[in-house]
């Protein structure tokens, strides 16, 4: 193949047999067709002798060639006459654009890669995985070689400016595990966050979380693969109307499992991310002048029961025991929720190894610790997503696997089924003063779309579904009646209130028939609420609440034995 590749018309055929092969796909095929061009450029450059080199940066130089990706390349040289580098380069670049390959190139000494480097931060990544492709490879191992060092070198500088332009891409492109259409590259959580990962372990200052990561990162680049192959066009963006073919060609179900994938191997990144670039502040807080003495004599602060803190993170005491304690998970989880803390990756690992199952009924402080952690606002998102990365939220809830990542495709829910029940629970924490029992209304919110991804109606199904989790949880035959019933009926008053006449009687009936009691209809009142805030800002407006308010106080007055009355009614006395 590499022998024939000195004409374009022979390496393009050879591209087109190679990326037509069904039986060849995801890495043997990126190695192979980075193989490929990788012989076609070195016959490009032929004899150039000592002095040049063409070296393979950016993503080329990983090895991760999909079939429409811009070839990156730096044409090397050790202060070559003008003439003679302009001739090489022509040699090499006109090829490429006669086949209409995207090229990214540039033609630089070492110094003036360095230099590029240094006023760059892209140009510097880049170099990062500078690959030899052909000519001097002695020019090439010493650039690599300089820019290991000035990278390493300089870590406590460019960490902080790398994680900085890492928080301004997802500012810009969203989370990719959330988003309709993602860019399964600059999103939060896509290919670019992978290659961040890379950097900060070059730096040797930390290192990111390896279960699973290099199998997420394989996933989105073999999107991107089929992305490239079905559409014909170089591009990142998972737009709708490609979804299908992109599933047919990974042989996945269809658009919602390619999604769901795509958002597994996101959700891994994005954890990666959290715990590397938290411990790369660890890092550099401690070598900051006057720091490393106080960080030998640092307290570990207690926070709960086994649980204290230590260096800004949540870890186990030194006299916990997590094999004789099945609630210290939970106790653990609450404890870093309340104190607005991360739960440190190491502690978690461990609760999951060494904590027994919680037994079958919960004791009661289970339960209490779970509330706990579901009411303790905002932070409690960030504790459960890194609970659930570490397979804790599973452990406690196997019924959660149906839900995470599970794409929603009205465009109103701004998030995944997951987060959204999270997300719930959060929103419902600002109405426990509002009910009777608070920590139904919180475990309601939790598992109220519980039932999605089951065959028929999502609340029917959940209903089921939360009759038996609820019963696991320690919940008596009351309270479980109540959290089915809130499952069951969780869509029953915002549907009710915008669809029917609220003046007829027989609907405000029906809602107290299927309410039963005015406890229920409380808990109602305000998971429907903290349901329409969490799917996002068009699910919920003044009208809505005051339509929903209003079905809220007829049905009290039926369930209280008293007549709901007409407008006209009301009007007259009034008056």
């Amino acid at each position: 193949m590499t022998s024939a590749s000195g004409s374009p018309g022979n390496y393009a055929a050879a591209r087109l047999r190679l990326l037509g092969e069904g039986a060849r796909s995801g890495p043997p095929r990126r190695q192979a067709l980075s193989d490929l061009t990788d012989g076609w450029l070195a016959s490009l450059l032929g004899d150039a002798g000592e002095g040049v080199a063409l070296v393979a940066v950016g993503g080329y130089g990983r090895g991760e060639l999909s079939p429409r990706s811009d070839l990156d390349l730096l044409l090397l040289h050790s202060g070559r006459g003008t003439r003679e580098v302009a001739a090489l380069a022509d040699r090499l670049w006109y090829p490429v654009w006669d086949l209409g390959i995207a090229l990214d190139h540039s033609v630089r000494t070492p110094g003036e890669a360095e230099r590029a480097a240094a006023e760059d931060l892209r140009v510097r990544l880049g170099l990062l995985d500078a690959r030899h492709i052909a000519g001097d490879p002695e020019l090439t191992a010493a650039l690599r070689t300089r820019m290991l060092a000035r990278w390493r070198a300089g870590a406590h500088r460019l960490l902080p400016e790398l994680r900085e332009a890492t928080r301004e891409r997802a500012r810009r492109h969203g989370e990719l595990r959330f988003l309709l259409e993602p860019d399964l590259k600059e999103a939060r959580g896509g290919l670019r966050d992978a290659t961040a990962l890379r950097a900060v372990a070059a730096s040797w200052l930390a290192d990111a979380p390896r279960e699973g990561l290099a199998e997420a990162h394989r996933t989105l680049l073999d999107v991107r693969d089929a992305l490239h192959l079905t559409t014909g066009r170089a591009t990142d963006r998972l737009v709708l109307q490609d979804q299908d073919q992109v599933a047919d060609a990974l042989e996945l179900e269809d658009a919602d499992a390619l999604l769901r994938r795509v958002y597994e191997a996101a959700r891994v990144l994005s954890y990666a991310c959290d715990v590397t670039w938290r411990e790369v502040d660890r890092v550099l807080r401690a070598r900051r002048p006057g720091l490393r003495r106080a960080r030998r004599s640092a307290a570990r602060t207690p926070l709960a029961e086994g649980v204290v803190v230590q260096d800004g993170e949540v870890v186990l005491a030194r006299t916990a025991r997590p094999e004789r304690d099945p609630v210290l998970p939970l106790r653990a989880a609450a404890a870093a929720a309340q104190a607005g803390l991360p739960p440190s990756r190491p502690a978690l690992r461990r609760l999951a190894a060494a904590a027994p199952p919680l037994p079958v009924p919960w004791p009661t402080e289970a339960r209490e610790e779970f509330v706990t952690l579901l009411g303790a606002g905002e932070a409690a998102v960030g504790v459960w997503e890194a609970l659930d990365a570490e397979g804790l939220v599973t452990a406690w809830l196997p019924e959660w696997e149906r839900v995470r990542c599970r794409p929603q495709r009205n465009p109103v829910h701004r998030w995944t089924v997951d987060r959204h029940l999270i997300e719930t629970a959060v929103r419902a924490g600002a109405h426990v003063r509002r009910v009777r029992r608070p920590d139904l209304l919180l475990v309601a919110a939790l598992l109220h779309d519980i039932g999605k991804g089951r065959p028929g109606d999502h609340s029917v199904a959940g209903e089921a579904v939360v009759r038996d989790l609820a019963a696991r949880m320690g919940f008596d035959a009351a309270d479980t009646a109540v959290l089915a019933a809130a499952v069951r009926h969780h869509l029953l008053l915002a549907e009710t209130a915008t669809r029917r006449d609220l003046d007829d009687p027989a609907t405000v009936r029906t809602v107290a028939d299927a309410v039963g009691d005015t406890g229920t209809l409380e808990l109602l009142h305000a998971l429907t609420e903290a349901d329409a805030l969490a799917t996002g800002p068009a699910a919920w407006s003044t009208w809505r609440a005051g339509l929903v308010a209003d079905l809220v106080r007829r049905t009290g007055a039926v369930l209280e034995g008293k007549a709901a009355g007409t407008a006209e009614e009301r009007e007259r006395s009034a008056v």
